[in-house]
């Protein structure tokens, strides 16, 4: 099992940049795909980006590609997200999430953080 756990949130005005962790306990950290969504109240989960076991390969929404970054540390089980020229479209709770496929899809995800806010103001 894989525990996850999101920091970082928080209120920034457009334009500026947050990075969002993800903590993960469970010694299978490495094993998994990783990752991030966002929803927005009365919407479904949206992804965003998601990087596989190693880190050599990832994917993004178009939303936000060019503008944020994935990246893992598996030695410290680790998760990230680089958010930049952030957009009040951003507004959203944050979710880290662990799969054994990568993929886009919500449901192909086993284990989910509890979320961290992300409040971009214009």
């Amino acid at each position: 099992q894989v525990q996850l756990v999101e920091s970082g949130g928080g209120l920034v005005q457009a334009g500026g940049s947050l990075r969002l962790s993800c903590a993960a306990s469970g010694r299978t950290f490495s094993s998994y795909r990783m990752g991030w969504f966002r929803q927005v109240p009365g919407k479904e989960r949206e992804f965003v980006a998601a990087i596989t076991w190693s880190g050599s390969s990832t994917m993004y929404a178009d939303s936000v590609k060019g503008r944020f970054a994935i990246a893992r540390d598996n030695a410290k089980n680790m998760l990230y997200l680089q958010m930049n020229s952030l957009k009040p479209e951003d507004t959203a709770v944050y979710y880290c999430a662990a799969a054994i496929s990568l993929s886009r899809v919500p449901r192909d995800y086993d284990y989910w953080g509890q979320g961290t806010q992300v409040t971009v103001s214009s």
